[in-house]
């Protein structure tokens, strides 16, 4: 999800909720303790030098039960980064803070907004002598085949 997305979304919601992958809720009375930009600037195993740039949502739960984020007020504050940090209409990548802290893609299903499992793989596939997935073959019939019969002589 894009910056432009969630701030689509947020102009008329009436809440703000998380929820995990697995249908686990981020508490209520989380809070948005970051929001900005993240560059990563690397190699491939292949060698290609790349850049990324994501807009990046902290979330925390706190011990703040009381604590509520309007949509209002999430959408003032990435209004606000984005004025400040000159921050462009980015894909949004939001940490949450699990086992460890999780990096999660944002998706939404017109009700929460969900934190999406991202997988690591390898960017240069073709330089990095990883072989391709065989193509799976469907097997034929062999009692439906005319071509060969016990006693045809066809074996």
């Amino acid at each position: 999800m894009k910056l432009s997305e969630i701030k689509e979304i947020l102009a008329t919601a009436e809440g703000v909720n998380f929820k995990l992958e697995n249908g686990i809720s981020v508490p209520a009375h989380f809070h948005v303790t970051e929001v900005g930009i993240i560059t990563r600037d690397f190699i491939d195993c292949g060698g290609t030098v790349r850049h990324e740039k994501v807009a990046n949502l902290q979330l925390w739960d706190a011990d703040d039960h009381e604590h509520r984020l309007k949509a209002g007020k999430l959408l003032h504050i990435i209004s606000l980064s984005e004025k400040v940090l000159g921050m462009e209409d980015l894909e949004i990548e939001v940490e949450y803070q699990a086992e460890t802290i999780g990096k999660y893609d944002l998706g939404f299903d017109g009700e929460n907004f969900l934190l999406l499992t991202k997988k690591t793989a390898c960017l240069a596939m073709d330089n990095c002598g990883i072989p391709a997935e065989k193509q799976k073959v469907e097997m034929v019939n062999l009692a439906s085949a005319s071509t060969c019969t016990p006693g045809g002589g066809c074996c």
